[in-house]
């Protein structure tokens, strides 16, 4: 695990009786939010090991919730979010988990809006911190930790050379990189760790590159 700063290892300032089951939770369903690119109309949400056992006692619920209305872990309106995300005409399923899962508190995220749909899989690791396992049905890794930019793409040669051109020309500075492909020349996705959020003028130039297909940023600071 990278520490950002003390505060990763004293603690978040959050809402909420637990750091794992709610700061974490709600940092998960931000990420999840941010992925999508705005509001979710519909959620599916899937709990595993101790988030599925024990959610609603520590306020998970609440939490990702407020995540997915772009909550912070320490907005005072958490308490609120269910209602919140009712009022704006959200819908959200919860379920329990089966089978292997990398983390005690893993949780799924399904979220759709119009034709737009974004899926997110990650662990709440502890003080806040958590880690993305999947996006998009992609095995990637991200810690949230940093501005994340994520980019669709084709497996085409020279499109990660572009994308990182791109990045340096606008002097922004990689610390982590992954990429995932579900097959040679098909699909893919990369996920960029920088040390500062790109502006929308910068995703505008990725996005107009050849074979990237979308660009967004996930910034849970």
């Amino acid at each position: 695990m990278r520490f950002k700063n003390v505060f990763n290892i004293i603690g978040p300032s959050m809402v909420g009786p637990s750091s794992s089951h709610t700061a974490g939770a709600a940092r998960l369903g931000r990420a999840a939010r941010q992925l999508l690119g705005v509001c979710p109309e519909h959620a599916d949400i899937i709990l595993y090991g101790s988030f599925a056992e024990t959610y609603w006692g520590h306020g998970t619920d609440l939490a990702l919730v407020g995540g997915l209305l772009d909550y912070s872990p320490d907005d005072p309106r958490l308490p609120d979010a269910a209602e919140e995300a009712d009022q704006l005409g959200m819908t959200i399923q919860f379920d329990k988990g089966s089978g292997n899962y990398p983390h005690p508190n893993f949780v799924r995220i399904r979220l759709k809006r119009g034709e737009h749909t974004a899926e997110l899989a990650g662990a709440s690791i502890g003080g806040g911190n958590i880690e993305i396992h999947e996006m998009n049905g992609f095995d990637l890794r991200g810690s949230g930790q940093y501005p994340t930019l994520a980019v669709e793409h084709q497996d085409s040669k020279g499109v990660l050379a572009d994308i990182t051109r791109t990045l340096s020309e606008s002097e922004l500075n990689i610390g982590f990189m992954d990429v995932d492909r579900k097959s040679r020349s098909g699909e893919a996705m990369t996920v960029i760790e920088l040390d500062s959020a790109p502006v929308q003028a910068v995703l505008d130039r990725i996005e107009q590159l050849p074979y990237v297909t979308r660009a967004v940023v996930i910034n849970l600071d």
